[in-house]
């Protein structure tokens, strides 16, 4: 993503998300604002699964219907709460400016192509997964888009998911249409819509800057207004819209 020239002066009031969720089928509680940014302990399910309860119901029973079609569902990642993302993200910062000798702000827009800033990930809810099939002998990292394209070697298992994973309320966040901006494409990242559509609502309401600037982890000192605000807008808000 590059980085557009910003104004500072813009409120930070006006920095809360208030697009109108597409969907009102759902119920939606209140959530604490440390509960939302991943600060809060919430009750997870399952040995390794780590999913909010229903969440969790669900993910089984799609796991049950992959085994009977010759997949085997694995979890890479589920819940994060604010500190371990606050830890990914210092380690990459220190990476791309320590090791790589790359700028603040350059190395910022590298870490966002594919990690949240600590506080804005969906996977602190406890709905989001990150998954493969681990059946195929794979060496290397296992979340890169190639090896769920064509002759990699979870093809099969993405097909599978285009035709399943909606029937167990998990719906790909990070499509790869064209237009969308913000994080790449990750065929792997599935969200529990009946959960996080109400969440993001809730997530709406916060004002971002504010809540960000409270915080001390590495390289939050540069985000500006203007950084903010285009990044709720194309990171938090420019996925898939069934999850809006």
């Amino acid at each position: 993503m590059k980085r557009r020239t910003f104004i500072k002066t813009t409120s930070a009031s006006s920095l809360a998300c208030t697009i109108p969720p597409v969907f009102s089928q759902f119920d939606y509680p209140d959530y604490s604002t440390d509960e939302l940014m991943g600060k809060e302990v919430i009750d997870l399910f399952g040995d390794g699964i780590n999913l909010r309860k229903e969440a969790y119901e669900s993910f089984v029973e799609m796991k049950k219907a992959a085994y009977s079609d010759g997949f085997d569902i694995k979890m890479v990642s589920s819940y994060r709460d604010f500190y371990h993302q606050a830890t990914i993200w210092e380690r990459k910062y220190l990476r791309f400016t320590d090791d790589d000798g790359m700028e603040p702000l350059p190395a910022i827009d590298k870490i966002i192509e594919y990690s949240t800033i600590p506080g804005t990930s969906r996977h602190h809810w406890g709905t989001d997964i990150d998954i493969i099939d681990g059946y195929p002998k794979v060496s290397g990292d296992v979340l890169v888009p190639e090896k769920f394209e064509k002759g990699g070697p979870f093809e099969n298992f993405k097909l599978w998911l285009d035709e399943n994973s909606e029937k167990f309320g998990f719906y790909l966040v990070y499509t790869n249409e064209s237009k969308r901006r913000g994080f790449k494409y990750e065929p792997w990242h599935y969200s529990y819509a009946p959960i996080s559509i109400p969440m993001l609502t809730a997530y709406r309401k916060l004002n971002i800057l504010r809540l960000l600037q409270k915080e001390e982890f590495l390289g939050s000192e540069h985000f500006t207004t203007g950084f903010i605000r285009t990044y709720i807008q194309d990171n938090i808000l420019d996925i898939n819209p069934t999850l809006l």
